[in-house]
């Protein structure tokens, strides 16, 4: 049987304050390799919470989130940014592109952090990321020659760096309009039908969270349903 990839056991977050807000509470899963997995829920409900935690961008008020089966609990920080580079790649709504570094120089950023490759290898890399999402022609412009689903796609490539089993994606189409959302949707979909990822996503497209493998549903930072999705049609 394989290892999760991610695990969370009876993950609690607590913003503290005179009154305390418990963003995510008591929450247990596991994610496995080539799932294609929707956090949706109401807004406010604590999706991006989870994610962050997932993706040891946040840390847990208590429980635990285990990486390969390794507790992450005790870790330095140092550690949980050797894990982040290594082992998990990210998109976010807004790209985060930075805006004086070309598309190529911005997908190399991961690499020179993980400082695994010659700066020639992590240049090479970044630009075959970027020729198979159809961006060849761009390699050298920077971020603001380009349009929303090409920046997206950017960060897409970005997130491959280090060829990260995981993506954990923060509404990676949210800011798209409808031709731009279907390609980076399929793309995210490509990842892991063409290239093994694992994709985890929040999302508040219920039409998109129904194409994917498996729906998480958050309400009020409790897990309300975690249940395989069903496409129209198919025998239950």
């Amino acid at each position: 049987m394989s290892t999760a990839l991610i695990e969370a056991r009876k993950v609690t977050k607590i913003l503290g304050g005179i009154v305390p807000v418990t963003l995510v509470q008591d929450i247990t899963l596991s994610i496995m390799p080539r799932e294609f997995i929707a956090i949706t829920g109401p807004s406010g409900s604590g999706k991006s919470s989870l994610l962050y935690l997932l993706g040891l961008l946040d840390l847990p008020t208590s429980g635990d989130v285990l990486i390969d089966g390794r507790s992450t609990t005790g870790m330095t920080e140092g550690e949980r940014a050797e894990v982040r580079l290594s082992r998990l790649g990210f998109v976010f709504q807004f790209h985060f592109l930075l805006p004086e570094f070309t598309i190529t120089e911005n997908v190399a950023l991961p690499m020179r952090a993980l400082a695994k490759l010659s700066p020639r290898a992590i240049t090479a890399r970044a630009e075959e990321l970027l020729a198979s999402l159809g961006l060849d022609d761009h390699r050298h412009k920077t971020p603001d020659q380009l349009s929303g689903g090409q920046r997206q796609r950017v960060a897409v490539a970005r997130a491959l760096a280090n060829d990260p089993p995981v993506i954990l994606a923060d509404e990676p189409t949210g800011s798209l309009d409808s031709a731009a959302t279907t390609q980076v949707f399929g793309i995210l979909r490509d990842l892991v039908a063409l290239r093994g990822k694992t994709v985890v996503a929040v999302t508040h497209d219920l039409h998109l969270a129904s194409q994917m493998h498996r729906q998480i549903r958050i309400v009020d930072g409790r897990l309300a349903d975690d249940e395989p999705v069903v496409a129209p049609g198919t025998p239950s």
